[in-house]
């Protein structure tokens, strides 16, 4: 295992010489942290088979704080908004005072019959809430005078109730009072943390207790959500404990397994003309990424496929860079177009005093990322995603095709190791006379691309990532032409 991560420890750090997005540079902190500390898998199997809990977890009550988390209005949002939105924190350890921050936005219409989702960034380390509400899926993105909002159409909360969670405590607005618990993350305790934050927020909007509910998210989140479903399924076979309705999962550009990362980046880079023939051939050559051998060679031609890359945004290799990150003072943003400096925008909106009172959350120096080494990440996760889809829930990967940070083709190198039998060919699926991307539905797990979307998808392609996800929830086929 030390020598698998070294390897994609290698990539990752030349990788990130060429990084401007927090969630490339947290991935590089991870595996160097995984070098460090060397998991034994066998540690990992046995903790994530003790999840299950013998008596019910701790469950606070929830009298009265639903309303307490109504948002009134958030400073400098649009007129007419026509869905209720809440915000705060959840307590999931008393003792240590560990609490989680989470945003709340229920449907525009029908939303007492709309399914349930919570969405989760990766990192391991980023927020959920920066990232997913504010950049991806959530009902504003901020202008580029970091004070006032602007709509998104293609917002999930059309067909589903959605909740960003800010987790690991530590992350954007989550907090603890004890400090030791932010050198002590993990998948395991991020996992248990999670659940214990479900069950108490359950309690608190109880008329969401029986409704359909389903986990997404992206990139590191690939461990984060299958784990978590799997919390879940365990402890609902507790007859003490509140059983959730889950139906499925979903995760965009999964993070999924070590061995398959490393030879889908190559190709990848080859594949869209970013690499030389030549240094594809040595990579492969010198480089064994079955057994896992690292030579002065295999070096060389990895520095090599990273310098080839130039300059670039990894999230998305054809879109332009944030080159000057300030603040302006200029028109209502567009849905249709993703500003590279977007993170300067929404750091400088939540860190605004009057925002943080609507949230309710503490005066808080609010940051996308906070570092964590976490020590107990398995080497894959597909057993997990084998025993969800034993257990007939519903799972969909997907992938924006321009992404070199997790690529599409690691992607389909994991689902491939899962030797599924195929149900449903691959094909386009179409969106407004167009191409929205591609779909293979195999025996338990349907895989879609979605076209001319980088790392976070629904912020380069909102409307086909509002498609793609409405078919999931509604289990429809994706459109055909």
């Amino acid at each position: 295992m030390e020598k698998l991560a070294n390897v994609v420890f290698l990539c990752l750090s030349i990788f990130c010489k060429f990084c401007n997005a927090n969630q490339e540079m947290y991935l590089h902190r991870l595996f160097k942290s995984r070098i460090s500390h060397n998991f034994p898998v066998s540690d990992y199997w046995e903790k994530l088979h003790e999840r299950r809990v013998s008596s019910p977890v701790y469950a606070a009550p929830q009298d009265g704080l639903m309303q307490a988390d109504k948002i009134d209005k958030l400073p400098g949002q649009p007129d007419s908004v026509d869905f209720d939105q809440y915000a705060g924190y959840v307590t999931v350890d008393p003792q240590a005072g560990r609490a989680l921050f989470y945003y709340f936005v229920e449907s525009p219409a029908n939303s007492s019959t709309k399914p349930l989702v919570l969405w989760l960034n990766g990192g391991p380390g980023c927020s959920s809430f920066g990232y997913g509400a504010m950049e991806e899926l959530g009902p504003f993105r901020v202008n580029s005078d970091g004070r006032t909002l602007f709509r998104d159409n293609y917002a999930w909360n059309n067909v589903a109730n959605v909740i960003f969670l800010e987790s690991p405590a530590g992350v954007g607005f989550s907090y603890s009072n004890t400090s030791s618990d932010y050198y002590n993350e993990s998948d395991t305790s991020t996992a248990n943390d999670s659940y214990i934050f479900l069950v108490n927020w359950l309690e608190r909007f109880p008329q969401y207790k029986t409704r359909d509910f389903y986990i997404t998210g992206e990139s590191y989140a690939g461990h984060y959500v299958p784990q978590l479903a799997y919390t879940i399924l365990l402890n609902n076979k507790n007859p003490n404990q509140t059983v959730i309705n889950l139906k499925g999962i979903s995760i965009g550009n999964a993070y999924i397994e070590d061995w398959t990362i490393s030879p889908g980046y190559y190709d990848y880079f080859w594949s869209h003309a970013l690499n030389s023939d030549e240094t594809h051939k040595g990579v492969f050559t010198f480089c064994d990424f079955v057994n896992v051998t690292v030579s002065d060679k295999c070096h060389d031609f990895i520095h090599k496929a990273y310098n080839e890359l130039g300059v670039i945004d990894t999230f998305n290799i054809y879109a332009p860079r944030c080159q000057n990150p300030v603040l302006k003072n200029e028109s209502t943003g567009s849905i249709n177009f993703f500003d590279p400096c977007s993170d300067t925008y929404v750091e400088r909106y939540l860190n605004t005093a009057e925002v943080q009172r609507a949230l309710h959350v503490k005066p808080t120096n609010w940051t996308f990322c906070s570092p964590y080494e976490f020590t107990d990440m398995p080497i894959t996760v597909l057993p997990i995603i084998e025993n969800l889809m034993a257990s007939g829930l519903k799972i969909w990967l997907y992938s924006g095709d321009l992404d070199a940070n997790v690529p599409v083709t690691a992607t389909r190198y994991a689902i491939n190791r899962l030797k599924l039998q195929i149900k449903n060919i691959w094909r386009a699926w179409y969106l407004n006379d167009e191409v929205g991307g591609y779909v293979v539905e195999y025996k338990g797990l349907t895989f879609v691309t979605v076209r001319g979307a980088g790392h976070a998808v629904p912020s380069y392609q909102p409307q086909r990532a509002l498609t793609m996800i409405s078919s999931f929830l509604q289990g429809t086929p994706l459109p055909f032409y």
